[in-house]
C-alpha cells in the first residue's frame, strides 16, 4: 500500500487471538500483506522482532489493556511506522497513542462484529491522530480489505458512541433490574420481551464487563445519561406523544431525517 513516503506492507496486529483481532489478520493475510500476529504474553523479544519492523502496528486490545500495551512498544516502534488502534472509544486511546509514538498515529473503530453477515456494510471510523498522509493510507488500506471507513473526529465518534453503544447498555441493564425482582412476572412474558430478553442476553452475560470498561472510558457517557433523563421526565409527565413522534425520526427515509 503505497502513498508518498508511508507504504504499507507488513502488519503487526497485537491482540491477534481475539475475535475482532482474527478478523483483521485473516483479511490482511488474504489481500497477499505480510502479517504478524502478537498476543498475550508480550515478550520482548517477540515484540521487537514483529513490532520493531512493521510498517502498521495495529492494537486490537480491550481498553483496560491499552496503556500497559502500548508501553511495552514505547522506544520498538520504528519512526515511520503508523501505529493504530480498534478500540470502541477514540479520545483516550489517541491520547494514549500520541504520547507514546512521535510518528503516525490514526485510530479506527469498525461498526461491526466479527462475523458480519453477508451483504453488511463493513464501515469503519477513521479519525486522524498524527500525519494526514497516514489517515490516506490507512484508508486505502482498509478499502483494499473491502471494508468502508469514513473519516470522523475523536469527539464525535465518542459522543455519538456514548448514544448508540453507552445508552443501549445502561438503559438495557437498568431496565432489566428495575423489573428482575417483581414477583410473579414469568406467567406475563410477551414475545416482544422476550425478544429484547434474547437480544440482551450475549451483552449482558458474556460483553457486560466490556462494555462497562466503555462506557466509563467514554468522556461523554454522563451527558449522554443525563440526556436521556430528560426524555424519562417527558414521560413521567405524560408527554408520549411527543416521545413518540421524536422517536419515529429513525423510520423516515435517510434523506427526510434532518427535517423532523
Amino acid at each position: 500500500m503505497k502513498s508518498g513516503a508511508i507504504q504499507i506492507q507488513t502488519i503487526s496486529i497485537i491482540g491477534a487471538q481475539g475475535a475482532m483481532g482474527r478478523f483483521f489478520h485473516e483479511r490482511f493475510k488474504d489481500r497477499g500483506y505480510q502479517v504478524a500476529g502478537l498476543d498475550r504474553p508480550l515478550g520482548d523479544t517477540q515484540i521487537r522482532s514483529s513490532v520493531g519492523g512493521a510498517d502498521l502496528v495495529l492494537l486490537a486490545v480491550p481498553i483496560k489493556a491499552m496503556e500497559a500495551v502500548l508501553e511495552s512498544v514505547r522506544g520498538v516502534l520504528k519512526p515511520g511506522t503508523v501505529l493504530a488502534d480498534i478500540c470502541s472509544v477514540k479520545v483516550r486511546p489517541l491520547d494514549l497513542m500520541l504520547k507514546v509514538h512521535s510518528g503516525p498515529v490514526v485510530g479506527l473503530h469498525p461498526l461491526f462484529g466479527p462475523e458480519p453477515d453477508c451483504g453488511q456494510p463493513l464501515r469503519v471510523a477513521l479519525v486522524p491522530g498524527r500525519d494526514a498522509e497516514a489517515v490516506k493510507v490507512v484508508e486505502s488500506l482498509l478499502q483494499s480489505i473491502d471494508l468502508n471507513p469514513f473519516e470522523s473526529s475523536a469527539a464525535e465518534h465518542d459522543q455519538a458512541l456514548a448514544r448508540i453503544q453507552g445508552l443501549n447498555f445502561v438503559t438495557t441493564i437498568s431496565y432489566l433490574s428495575a423489573v428482575s425482582e417483581s414477583p410473579g412476572l414469568e406467567k406475563f412474558l410477551t414475545p416482544s420481551f422476550e425478544r429484547r430478553l434474547h437480544s440482551a442476553r450475549k451483552m449482558l452475560t458474556q460483553d457486560s464487563e466490556l462494555f462497562q470498561a466503555l462506557f466509563e472510558a467514554n468522556p461523554y457517557s454522563q451527558e449522554a445519561v443525563r440526556s436521556f433523563r430528560s426524555y424519562l421526565n417527558l414521560a413521567a409527565a405524560g408527554e408520549l406523544d411527543i416521545l413518540n413522534t421524536k422517536a419515529c425520526w429513525w423510520f423516515y427515509e435517510e434523506n427526510q431525517r434532518g427535517g423532523v
